[in-house]
């Protein structure tokens, strides 16, 4: 094992044994260094990686503190590396979205607030019926991001977020080339908000199931 590979791993398994929680501050550099039986550079590297992953927060004149590790957070990474995706991906990253997606919309079914479900009415009823494509994609970022937020899994709302950014071109390629496009989305969004109305949380599954399974499939003939 290189010797930052190594560093990396001690300092992760303080963070998991809970030597270091949340918001610690991390022993002096050469304190540590000693304690785990490292070299200062290989440290240093180790502080520097896990800082990009958000583990770790640097603060110039201040230490070395562990973040919150909120999932939000630490999810970001994924983000950053979603966006170097290629194009020949974006099916596979709508086929986790429809996995997962529609899981989340069903759990948002029993929890969502009426105040929610007339916000997210509210936000379509403003887009109109004859949106232009890059305002109905906007909106059906928004739109979805509400649904998954009140499912109440962070890590889920998290993962979704990440996954979202390569599937926007696609969005926006059918809505200017498919044939109805604009309004078969508006269609599945009522549908889905129907659906969570009601309370019912297959109805809302099968309809966010659709609604992401039809660009898939329009993405699939295209390609």
């Amino acid at each position: 094992m290189a010797v930052t590979d190594e560093a990396i791993e001690k300092i992760k398994g303080m963070i998991v044994s809970g030597s270091l929680r949340p918001g610690d501050r991390l022993p002096k550099e050469s304190e540590l260094a000693a304690e785990l039986g490292l070299s200062r550079n290989s440290l240093r590297e180790a502080v520097r990686a896990l800082s990009l992953i958000r583990i770790l927060d640097v603060r110039q004149g201040d230490g070395t503190y562990v973040t919150s590790l909120d999932p939000q957070l630490l999810l970001e990474a994924l983000s950053f590396v979603v966006d170097f995706h290629r194009d020949d991906t974006v099916l596979e990253f709508l086929a986790v979205r429809r996995i997962l997606e529609p899981a989340a919309t069903a759990m948002a079914a029993s929890r969502i607030s009426e105040q929610q479900l007339d916000a997210l009415t509210a936000q379509l009823d403003v887009l109109g019926e004859t949106p232009s494509v890059e305002e109905l994609v906007a909106c059906d970022l928004e739109f979805h991001r509400g649904i998954v937020r009140s499912s109440g899994n962070s890590v889920l709302c998290s993962l979704l977020d990440g996954l979202s950014g390569p599937t926007t071109r696609a969005r926006v390629w059918r809505g200017l080339t498919q044939e109805d496009a604009v309004g078969r989305t508006l269609r599945e969004h009522r549908a889905i908000l129907t659906a969570l109305r009601d309370r019912d949380a297959e109805a809302a599954r099968s309809w966010a199931t659709v609604h992401i399974a039809s660009v898939e499939q329009w993405l699939r003939s295209t390609l």
